[in-house]
């Protein structure tokens, strides 16, 4: 179990801890685990997804399968949050889909089983794992993707979209990676955080405006004090409709979601 914060690897024949970029708006995430679990281990890996929200362990269990190794997924109609295994079932392959209760004994007979044979690992595969490990994402980000002209929401930087014939996926070149749904999630956090920003400069300035009446009322000077009231009272308006906008949250803003049924 990874600890709040920290992403869980596997590096050789140890598991580290890292603070490295988020994926997927999260940290820690279930694709960095997987895809550095299945560059070093290949057919040697199970790969569960169990109940969840987003997407988060679709791409990560796509590298397990693309390494040789087995791919199980909980049944999305036995989970309480059903959207992560629901997004496994339509992005991957799957070997196993089960309930909570039948994982127990899938899991005991599969460790029993011979590993499959190893498999050679994908180039994106094990470049992803080495971004996740340490490496530098610009001397990968080449070979990953292509710009796309979007913005990582965490860092600011440019956003590649990576060469995937099954997910489509972004990554920036400190790390950060996205799905779709966590990408067009962390926007809208992202667009509501600069929304009660501009809400906060905006009160600023009304408070020194109302000052700067106030004084000047009390200097005997009135035509300024009005001038700055005005003003004031104008910015009551800009902030209101701004606020409205931050506190709105309406349909357009939720992030994609996969469908109901889950495509086994």
């Amino acid at each position: 179990m990874a600890p709040p914060d920290h992403h869980l690897l596997v590096d050789g024949n140890h598991l580290r801890l890292s603070r490295a970029a988020k994926e997927n708006h999260v940290r820690p995430a279930a694709d960095p685990l997987f895809r550095t679990a299945a560059a070093t281990l290949r057919g040697n890996v199970i790969g569960v997804v169990l109940t969840g929200q987003m997407d988060d362990g679709s791409a990560g269990l796509d590298a397990v399968k693309q390494c040789g190794g087995i791919a199980v997924v909980q049944d999305p109609r036995t989970a309480e949050a059903a959207s992560m295994p629901r997004s496994a079932l339509r992005r991957v392959r799957v070997d196993h889909c089960v309930s909570l209760e039948q994982l127990p004994g899938l899991l005991e007979r599969l460790v029993r089983e011979f590993a499959p044979r190893a498999a050679e690992i994908p180039q994106q595969v094990l470049r992803e794992a080495l971004i996740n490990l340490g490496s530098d994402g610009m001397e990968h980000l080449g070979a990953l993707g292509t710009p796309s002209g979007l913005t990582c929401p965490d860092c600011g930087g440019g956003l590649w979209e990576l060469k995937d014939d099954k997910l489509l996926r972004y990554r920036c070149h400190t790390g950060h990676a996205y799905s779709p749904m966590s990408l067009a999630n962390a926007q809208v956090e992202k667009a509501e955080e600069k929304l009660w920003a501009s809400v906060r400069a905006l009160q600023e300035k009304q408070m020194l405006l109302r000052r700067v009446a106030e004084a000047a009322e009390q200097g005997g000077d009135p035509v300024p004090a009005a001038q700055a009231r005005a003003a004031a009272d104008q910015l009551e308006q800009r902030i209101q409709a701004l606020r409205a906008l931050a506190e709105q949250r309406g349909e357009d803003d939720d992030p994609p979601q996969a469908p109901e049924e889950p495509g086994v």
